[in-house]
């Protein structure tokens, strides 16, 4: 059970991820907020002690593209850390109660 909402998170984090990169539309205050959105959801990850290694190197890699000029590219990889930092907070979250629903063998 606990794995299958787990799933159904990261699913539903992929598919916002999905949607976000095809709305991007590369400006730099678009990135601007993106980035801030990432870092601040990265932060509370962190604070909860479940900060994923995948979304630290998504968004530098957000801030490589943006500090290169394509904007494009940085705001969809924003959006993707910030999913992805969402998704951690979810997990967090929801495992630290779910834990009680484990079956002991």
């Amino acid at each position: 059970m606990r794995n299958i909402t787990i799933r159904t998170a990261l699913f539903m984090a992929l598919i916002t991820v999905g949607m976000a990169s095809a709305r991007a539309a590369g400006s730099e205050e678009e990135f601007k907020a993106a980035y801030a959105a990432a870092d601040s959801a990265g932060k509370e990850a962190a604070r909860l002690r479940n900060q994923w290694t995948t979304t630290v190197s998504t968004l530098a890699a957000a801030k490589k593209a943006a500090d290169g000029g394509e904007f494009d590219k940085a705001t969809a990889s924003a959006k993707e850390a910030e999913a992805l930092a969402k998704a951690s907070i979810f997990q967090a979250t929801s495992e630290k109660t779910r834990w009680r629903d484990l079956e002991i063998h």
